[in-house]
């Protein structure tokens, strides 16, 4: 398994809060293993033993446990590649936080993001993929505040969220913890994980731009396809994503077009952990996400190009994946 990376730009923040300290940033880098010189590289990557020990001599050097947590007032759009762009853009939290989660791993590939609805919040979790190292506590914090800052630089300085859950052990002095997230902190949790209002989530941001945020986009589509290797899963979506306005795809017809057999794929896809019937959702949950952005495409021709024999096979299908209709979603972009 290759080593996670996470974009080297996202260092530089650290390494101006190092600087606001009087401490020395390049030699702190120097000495974890890290080209300086990379940070001005936007495509550039650095590996994530490297980055953990970098936070490893921050906090040795500065003497604060919390120093994830004050990088944040360092991040800007340009920080997180085209992805800080499309946040800027989105037209609610809930499609932030939904960006968030697709290309998440263009920052970096340390971390497995998931959103999902529990009744009236939105739990947003920072997981490690199985088999990979984990990413430092205080990257962890420095994630997690930064994704609260982005809800403020939206909604106002004054917003917060409901609960913050964090792996990290409980620290001596939790102050700096609840000073920043302003809401019950919960240390030594199973998970680390965000807890919303879903009222705030789905309710309209005045400065969307689509425009903006679909250009970008763009951009994330192709980076995230260079970083991520030519598996069978990527091929039986990409298969999956043609054959769908010709009605919903079967095993046997995906297998067809990738010239398979029918046990080989199914093997192709346990191999690397998927299931085909989990993918083909997936496929049609994401499609369905960007279809229901253009207001100009009816529900009906959205249903036909996901391959749904009818509108109400849909509407159940998008009620399942996010408990609204696509009615209700559309009414939170307007």
């Amino acid at each position: 398994m290759t080593e996670p990376t996470s974009l080297a730009s996202w260092t530089r923040a650290l390494r101006k809060q190092l600087d606001a300290l009087g401490l020395d940033s390049a030699a702190l880098c120097a000495q974890a293993g890290l080209d300086p010189q990379h940070m001005d590289d936007p495509n550039a990557r650095y590996p994530l033993s490297a980055t953990t020990r970098l936070w490893a001599l921050a906090v040795q050097a500065s003497g604060d446990p919390a120093i994830g947590l004050r990088v944040s007032r360092f991040v800007s759009p340009t920080t997180f590649h085209a992805l800080g762009y499309a946040l800027v853009a989105s037209g609610s939290l809930r499609e932030v936080f939904e960006r968030i989660v697709r290309y998440h791993q263009v920052v970096s590939d340390a971390l497995t993001l998931e959103l999902s609805r529990e009744g009236e919040r939105y739990r947003s979790r920072l997981l490690q993929p199985p088999g990979s190292p984990a990413p430092a506590l205080e990257a962890i914090d420095a994630f997690a505040a930064i994704y609260v800052r982005t809800c403020r630089n939206r909604l106002g300085r004054e917003y917060a969220p409901l609960a913050v859950y964090l792996r990290r052990p409980q620290p001596i002095d939790p102050r700096p913890w609840h000073k920043v997230f302003r809401a019950p902190v919960f240390f030594g949790a199973e998970e680390d994980r965000l807890e919303f209002a879903a009222h705030d989530f789905d309710s309209h941001l005045d400065d969307a731009n689509p425009e903006l945020a679909e250009h970008n986009e763009t951009v994330l589509k192709r980076t995230l396809a260079q970083l991520q290797p030519l598996t069978w899963e990527r091929k039986v979506r990409a298969a999956i994503e043609v054959q769908l306005p010709e009605g919903e795809p079967s095993a046997e017809r995906i297998a067809q077009a990738l010239h398979l057999s029918l046990r080989s794929l199914q093997r192709h896809l346990a191999d690397e952990g998927c299931r085909f019937d989990a993918l083909l959702n997936e496929c049609r949950e994401n499609l369905a996400l960007l279809h229901l952005r253009d207001l100009q495409c009816s529900l009906a021709e959205i249903s036909h190009l996901l391959g749904f024999a009818d509108t109400s096979s849909f509407n159940r299908a998008f009620k399942r994946w996010t408990g609204m209709t696509p009615g209700q979603f559309r009414d939170g972009l307007r």
